[in-house]
């Protein structure tokens, strides 16, 4: 497998890439990432709980278990549950009389205003167990449904893994950007944004000397989504996603052992971003994540 022939090389100037020597603990530290990676997705309200995601328009939407609502809840949903309405690209909620309905914990009122993912403190919308959060995705507004009893959490039995190797911890060399600059990125419903990337992680395996460039998503580390010639096969099709520290001292540690699916490895109802065509590596990382099953998500 190509994770026995990476190649370290020493002393060469263009040389990006140092496979990192073997630590005390490496496959203590592995297995704990992975098994709070499959715990992430197990809670409640993890990605394993998603079971709809409705796009919206103008006007009034019923909201219930009824199937003719406009937004279809679970059938341990009261048939009427409430009123959606979209105005100007706000949302309200006005509850049915006697449903217990919550705002971010906070009994629901009469015309609640939810603010949506892309607020700095978004609402959860609560329906008994049943969890609503509006979200933004370009020029659509949409509700997304969270439900604890979805048969995707149910029937969930752990990710598939590579087993964990040092040669795969590779320590790369970080090339900044003067000034951070914007990629585009679309996502699997084809709409297209750009995001700020600081710089790209260079680094030689095999011999090839490869570039990854990140999105820096504020949140005080960098998101690296990449393609290789495993996608399709034994990994997820769309790509993987990779999750680093910041930069120091010029180097950054890509840990390919903890390469992971985006949701929509596990959903339908997931808006995943997909990887730059620049992020498009001519290896197989035997490494991370395979594939969860034979489907590849994307709600349109």
């Amino acid at each position: 497998m190509l994770r026995f022939s990476l190649v370290l090389l020493v002393g060469i100037p263009i040389v990006a890439a140092v496979v990192m020597a073997a630590v005390p603990g490496f496959m203590k530290e592995e297995a704990d990432w992975r098994a709070a990676r499959e715990d992430r997705l197990k809670q409640p309200n993890g990605w394993l709980s998603v079971a709809g995601l409705f796009w919206l328009h103008d006007g009034a939407m019923a909201l219930g278990s009824d199937p003719q609502s406009d937004v279809v809840l679970p059938a341990s949903a009261p048939k009427h549950a409430g009123t959606l309405r979209m105005q100007a690209g706000n949302v309200t909620f006005e509850p049915a009389a006697g449903v217990g309905a919550t705002v971010s914990g906070k009994p629901a009122t009469s015309k609640a205003i939810l603010q949506p993912d892309t607020a700095e403190h978004p609402d959860v919308l609560q329906i008994g167990s049943i969890a609503l959060t509006v979200i933004k995705r370009s020029d659509r507004t949409g509700i997304r449904l969270r439900d604890p009893d979805a048969a995707t959490r149910r029937s969930f039995t752990g990710c598939k893994w590579f087993p964990a190797s040092t040669a795969w911890k590779v320590k790369a060399k970080w090339v900044a950007y003067k000034e951070p600059k914007k990629i585009s990125i679309t996502n699997i419903l084809g709409m297209t944004s750009d995001e700020p990337s600081p710089g790209y992680a260079e680094f030689t395996i095999a011999g090839k000397t490869l570039r990854l460039e990140p999105v820096d998503e504020g949140d005080g580390g960098l998101s690296f989504m990449f393609r290789d010639t495993t996608s399709g096969n034994v990994t997820y099709g769309p790509g993987r996603f990779l999750d680093t520290d910041m930069p120091k001292d010029g180097f950054v540690v890509l840990d390919f052992n903890q390469a992971y699916n985006p949701p929509c490895a596990f959903t339908a109802f997931a808006t995943c971003p997909l990887p730059p065509k620049q992020n498009i590596l001519p290896i197989a990382v035997n490494a991370g994540e395979k594939k969860y099953s034979d489907h590849t998500g994307g709600s349109h």
